[in-house]
């Protein structure tokens, strides 16, 4: 005999399977990330990230009107910085009139209401490609973490709302929330790259940006002394309670599909929102074997997507966003 209890019951259409379904995608889930390069009429294809560009000021101002047409509300600023402007100290990131601030401004001034977040990191602005500053072959912990206190100062006093740290260095969010507390910007808020691993899935994003280490002797090669060992799981719960304990109000596991169990454990034991980033290396995967015919565009994308909901994502920061969007839609 049959049990009474038939679960395929509720799987018979598309009608009752929405109906009970556990885990829905909406606009408001995703953080888009944005690549901002010098100069007029640029729209550059990023090669290694198929359909995805990088934008002069004025056809950002485009994107961001799309982007708010579809619902998308918040975006997250990358910039690409001419090498002449690069130097061991990031000197150019605390420029008033630098690409960043320029970029902040465009985005409020086209769209008032657009959440802005901001990259707060050296790598951009680096000579050597590094989140920090480099002294005798060592990344300087404390100096650097100053740095970026005085980034994120001039990224709030361009206009962002958000500033998002990504370097990894110890005690820099406490050195950040000091700060914005002693300017007087106590409502502006951070989003901290917490559980960061020294991941292979970055290679497209150092493209785009032309941020990869450099290749010297006494420079280190890669960031595994202060980007997470992938073998680790517990130190990601660590340091993601030292972040909010230091002032962190979105907490992120970066990247995504490979880092699951992580993003759930973290969602288990903070009772802040826990932002995921679905990366340029699993962004480009998806592409290129979309492009080879070994697998269906749409439904990985999306599958992928419900992934990072499922296993706990309150924001998701993807490539994939306005995809997804025009797909669910």
């Amino acid at each position: 005999m049959f049990p009474l209890k038939r679960n395929r019951r509720l799987r018979t259409n598309e009608a009752i399977r929405s109906l009970v379904r556990e885990t829905i995608i909406t606009p408001n889930d995703f953080l888009v990330p944005l690549f901002v390069v010098e100069g007029k009429g640029i729209k550059d294809e990023i090669p290694s990230m198929p359909n995805y560009f990088r934008y002069s000021l004025d056809l950002l101002e485009n994107e961001v009107k799309a982007l708010w047409k579809l619902g998308l509300k918040s975006v997250l600023l990358f910039v690409k910085v001419p090498d002449n402007l690069k130097d061991n100290a990031g000197k150019e990131a605390l420029n008033p009139d630098g690409l960043m601030q320029r970029a902040i401004k465009t985005v409020k001034n086209v769209c008032p209401n657009m959440l802005v977040m901001t990259d707060v990191a050296l790598d951009p602005y680096s000579a050597y490609g590094h989140d920090g500053i480099i002294e005798n072959g060592h990344i300087l912990n404390d100096e650097t973490a100053e740095f970026l206190a005085e980034m994120s100062i001039s990224h709030v006093q361009a206009g962002a709302d958000f500033v998002a740290p990504s370097d990894m260095m110890d005690g820099r969010i406490l050195t950040i929330r000091e700060a914005l507390e002693d300017e007087g910007f106590t409502n502006t808020g951070i989003m901290s790259y917490s559980a960061k691993y020294a991941s292979a899935f970055y290679g497209p994003f150092r493209d785009a940006l032309d941020s990869a280490p450099v290749d010297m002797v006494d420079i280190p090669k890669d960031k595994k002394t202060y980007q997470m060992d992938y073998g680790n799981r517990f130190e990601a719960i660590k340091e993601t309670e030292m972040d909010i304990n230091e002032g962190a109000d979105i907490v992120m596991v970066k990247p995504g599909i490979s880092y699951l169990d992580i993003l759930r454990d973290i969602k288990n034991e903070v009772d802040v929102p826990v932002a995921v980033y679905q990366v340029s290396g699993e962004y480009a995967m998806i592409k290129a074997a979309a492009e080879k015919g070994w697998l269906n565009h749409d439904q990985v994308m999306l599958e992928t997507t419900m992934a990072f909901k499922r296993a706990g994502a309150d924001i998701i920061a993807s490539y994939f966003a306005k995809d997804v969007v025009k797909l669910i839609s």
